[in-house]
């Protein structure tokens, strides 16, 4: 996102947005936000008609990452932004409770793969018996009882 859908996100102007930024420039590392280039903002203008107004713009805008997006919400003082920061830290502790409760479950799940494993070697083990005694020849037997010569 940009600067300008930013700061109406979260309910500041956009000059407050840069200087908040600017302030806090070590919060915002390459992977966070970048600044367009002139080609690359021309690019924006042609491509999505809701940023004509950059067409004349003096200063490139500022790009955000998603993770530059949370930063800001931590940075600005607007009640949106301390919502959506306050929303943010929600929303992470329970994606970690998630995380726990499912790596339990797959703990357990592992543990039953496993016996099922060893039920399987098992019945392998006993269909191949089985299939031992079906196969082999009966052994010859002596006659039992009382021989007669003639």
């Amino acid at each position: 996102m940009i600067d300008r859908d930013l700061a109406e996100l979260y309910g500041v102007t956009t000059k407050r947005l840069n200087e908040q930024v600017k302030r806090n420039i070590n919060r915002f590392p390459e992977d966070f936000m970048f600044q367009l280039n002139v080609e690359e903002k021309n690019e924006l203008v042609a491509n999505c008609d809701r940023f004509k107004m950059l067409k004349h713009a003096t200063v490139s805008p500022f790009a955000f990452t998603e993770h530059g997006a949370v930063m800001l919400a931590c940075i600005l003082n607007s009640k949106r932004a301390i919502e959506a920061n306050i929303r943010i830290i929600r929303i992470f502790t329970a994606m970690r409770e998630m995380i726990h409760v499912n790596q339990e479950i797959l703990l357990k799940v592992e543990k039953l793969e496993q016996v099922v494993n060893t039920h399987d070697e098992n019945i392998d083990l006993l269909f191949d018996a089985i299939k031992k005694l079906i196969e082999s020849p009966p052994p010859k037997r002596n006659k039992i009882g009382f021989i007669q010569n003639e």
